[in-house]
C-alpha cells in the first residue's frame, strides 16, 4: 500500500510508475516498475523496516546502480560506484553467506559479477547502449513489424537490414530526418533548450503577499528595489519543457486536479549558488526589468535533507521537511536541472524508535530521481 500511495507524486515523466506488489507482483511484464519500486522508493520504504545491518546494505547496492543507470557518468561517479558495490559486496559474503565457502558458488555470478560493471562502464560505455533495455526494445520493434506471416524468420532479417540502412543515411544526412521538436502554439523558446509552454493568463492577475515579497526581493537583487506597498500583476505560464525532455509543471494548475487522478510534476531540482535545492514551483513567468527580459519561476523551498539518514543510506535516503509559504523565492527557469517525486515520508518516524517525536516528522517528504538523468549537476 506504501508503494501504490507514491503513484499520485510521480511525475508522468518517469513513465509507468509501481504498483502494489503484493496485488500485483506476478502479473504481466513489469521491469520498469521494479526498477523505480528497488532502486527509487526502497531506501525509504525499507528503513524502519529491514534491520539497520541489512538496510545499509542495500542501500549501498542502490546507490551503485543509482550512478550506473545515468546516461552519463563521470570518473569520480564510476569510483564511488565501484567503492559502493565492493562495500555491499563484501557485507553481502559477512552478513547473509556468513563468508561459508560451501556457499560461495551463489555469490559468484549474482553478488560479486556485478562489481565489474563500473570499470566495464568505463571501458565500453553506459549500460543504456548495450543493455537488456536495448536489445528489448529492438526486438519488439522488430517483432511488431512482421508482416509476412508464412516467412516470418526471413521477413525480420529484411525489417532489420531496412532499419540497419534508415540509420545509415540519418547518421551520414542528418537533414533526412524531420525534426520532432518544432515548438507548439504559444511555446516561448529560452536559451539552452529551455522552452516555456501554455497554458498562460489571458491578462496580468495579482499574486500572493508571499510571491509579492519574494518578486520584490528579485528586483531589490538586480539593484531595482520597490516599496513594500507595491504588489505586482502578473501573467503566469503553467508548463517548462526542460533540456532532457521532462515537462515541469506548477501548482497553479495542478492544485485543482483531485490527488486520484494526477501525476505531480511541479517539484524541481535545481542548481543555485553550487548547491543542490528542491522546489515545489507555483508558476513560471517573464518579468521584464530595464529592457531586459527575465524567464523566472517563483516556488516553495524544501528543507535541507537529513544528514544522518544520508551518511547511513549512502546518499540514497533523501527526506526533507517544506516549508510551503514560509520560504518561498524567485529562482531562473534555466537553474532547473529536472523534475523529481516528492511523496509523504511514512517512515521517517521510524527514526525516534518508538521514542517521543521532535516535531522534525511534520510535513515530511522524500525524494525520488528519474532513472538514467544525472543524480547530480551542480
Amino acid at each position: 500500500q506504501a508503494v501504490a500511495a507514491c503513484t499520485p507524486y510521480i511525475p508522468g515523466s518517469f513513465d509507468h510508475p509501481p504498483r502494489n506488489p503484493a496485488e500485483k507482483i506476478n502479473s504481466g511484464y513489469k521491469a520498469w516498475e521494479f526498477l523505480l519500486y528497488f532502486y527509487g522508493l526502497g531506501p525509504c520504504l525499507f528503513f524502519g523496516l529491514l534491520p539497520d545491518i541489512y538496510w545499509e546494505n542495500y542501500c549501498s547496492a542502490v546507490r551503485s546502480f543509482q550512478l550506473l543507470l545515468q546516461d552519463i557518468c563521470s570518473t569520480e561517479e564510476l569510483l564511488e560506484a565501484d567503492d559502493k558495490f565492493t562495500e555491499f559486496s563484501n557485507g553481502f559474503k559477512t552478513i547473509y553467506v556468513q563468508r561459508r565457502s560451501d556457499q560461495i558458488h551463489f555469490v559468484c555470478p549474482s553478488i560479486h559479477a556485478p562489481s565489474h560493471i563500473p570499470f566495464e562502464t568505463a571501458r565500453i560505455g553506459p549500460g543504456a547502449i548495450y543493455s537488456q533495455w536495448t536489445m528489448e526494445r529492438t526486438i519488439g520493434n522488430l517483432g511488431e513489424e512482421i508482416k509476412q506471416h508464412s516467412n516470418p524468420y526471413a521477413n525480420i532479417s529484411q525489417r532489420g537490414v531496412r532499419h540497419c540502412q534508415v540509420n545509415a543515411l540519418a547518421a551520414s544526412i542528418p537533414d533526412l530526418i524531420p525534426s520532432s521538436d518544432a515548438p507548439p502554439h504559444g511555446a516561448k523558446l529560452l536559451e539552452n533548450g529551455f522552452m516555456m509552454l501554455a497554458a498562460t493568463n489571458t491578462a496580468a492577475r495579482e499574486v500572493s503577499a508571499v510571491e509579492a515579497n519574494a518578486i520584490r526581493s528579485f528586483y531589490a537583487a538586480l539593484g531595482e528595489p520597490k516599496p513594500a506597498c507595491w504588489c505586482p500583476k502578473l501573467v503566469r505560464w503553467a508548463r517548462v519543457k526542460l533540456p532532457n525532455g521532462q515537462i515541469a509543471r506548477s501548482q497553479w494548475k495542478e492544485d485543482p486536479i483531485p490527488l486520484e487522478d494526477i501525476r505531480i510534476a511541479r517539484n524541481v531540482k535545481v542548481g543555485l549558488n553550487g548547491e543542490e535545492h528542491v522546489v515545489e514551483v507555483h508558476f513560471y513567468m517573464l518579468l521584464r526589468i530595464n529592457e531586459t527580459l527575465y524567464p523566472i519561476a517563483i516556488g516553495s523551498f524544501y528543507g535541507p535533507p537529513h544528514e544522518e539518514l544520508l551518511r547511513r543510506s549512502s546518499g540514497t535516503y533523501y527526506t526533507v521537511p517544506h516549508y510551503r509559504d514560509i520560504d518561498v523565492h524567485v529562482f531562473k527557469i534555466t537553474d532547473i536541472a529536472s523534475t523529481v517525486m516528492m511523496a509523504p515520508d511514512p517512515q521517517y518516524i521510524k527514526i525516534f524508535n518508538g521514542g517521543e517525536p521532535d516535531g522534525t516528522e511534520v510535513n515530511r517528504w522524500f525524494r525520488m530521481q528519474r532513472p538514467g538523468l544525472k543524480l547530480s549537476v551542480f
